[in-house]
């Protein structure tokens, strides 16, 4: 399977991963996604009174240096582990 197929696959498992998924999980889900999509931050940082959208980008910044098939491969690996996660609990 193609790199951006299985990505995009993936992409649609991560909207069904269970409710009790950490926060921080879906951050690095985020960062990895907005990266492999978008490219590196394009936008300023977010207030400091808007929190949720600060973390986001902040998610988003820390994996800045990856290439667009790398934050694509990470995407896939995090989201398979938190799949296993849940079937396992």
């Amino acid at each position: 399977m193609v790199l951006q197929e299985e990505f995009e696959e993936h992409a649609e498992l991560a909207k069904t991963l269970p409710e009790n998924t950490t926060n921080e999980n879906k951050l690095i889900l985020y960062g990895l996604y907005k990266q492999a999509t978008v490219g590196p931050v394009n936008t300023a940082r977010p207030g400091i009174f808007n929190m949720k959208d600060r973390a986001k980008w902040d998610a988003w910044k820390a994996v800045e240096g990856k290439s667009k098939e790398e934050a694509m491969s990470d995407y896939i690996t995090k989201v398979k582990q938190l799949k296993e996660e849940a079937a396992s609990a």
